[in-house]
């Protein structure tokens, strides 16, 4: 019974929000008492930490699916942005949002985890794109990593809608690649924005 509990209610605070799902809504979802999720999660916040992880999870296993796929390193950046296009894509407000505004101490957990292997996987793109000289080779790897997850983070942190955030996060990339592309990574670049 823990694992629909948690099924159920992640689609539902990704749906509805972190804040106003209550333990009584996923009761009543659910046709279970509020008892029954009691005895598998003590309190609201534990179930959304662990509906966090296995957010977490999910799109990192999906992240490095794409990453062993045979994509250029542009072309990943860009599968990467639909695959959180097409999970979150009927989410109003942002998760990461609602974390930091109704949930910090849950937030900050995401975050350390997060920037951890976001910079991992920001590092292993910028390695690969230069070896297909779609990058420069002089660009400080780590510098422009965390340049992007810093401006990636910021974005998710203050704002309030996920279509905006969205929006802003293939700016970003786009910024990003431009930042660093040689000529050949700026007509990937170029072809990947017209078909996204």
């Amino acid at each position: 019974m823990k694992c629909p509990i948690l099924t159920k209610s992640t689609e539902m605070f990704l749906k509805l929000g972190f804040k106003s799902v209550t333990m009584d809504d996923i009761a009543a979802e659910m046709s279970i008492s509020k008892k029954t999720i009691y005895r598998y999660y003590a309190n609201k916040e534990k179930l959304i930490e662990e509906s966090t992880e296995s957010i977490h999870h999910e799109v990192h296993a999906i992240i490095n699916q794409i990453s062993g796929a045979n994509y250029n390193a542009i072309q990943e950046n860009f599968e990467i942005r639909r695959m959180f296009k097409e999970m979150f894509n009927s989410i109003e407000a942002s998760p990461i949002y609602q974390l930091k505004k109704h949930y910090p101490k849950i937030y900050d957990k995401v975050l350390k985890r997060e920037v951890s292997e976001c910079n991992e996987t920001f590092l292993k793109n910028i390695a690969k794109g230069k070896t297909e000289e779609l990058y420069r080779p002089e660009v400080n790897e780590e510098v422009y990593a965390k340049f992007y997850y810093t401006l990636i983070f910021n974005i998710n942190e203050t704002t309030a809608f996920e279509k905006d955030a969205q929006a802003l996060e293939i700016q970003a990339l786009e910024y990003h690649i431009r930042a660093i592309a040689t000529p050949k990574g700026v007509t990937e670049l170029e072809k990947q924005l017209n078909i996204f």
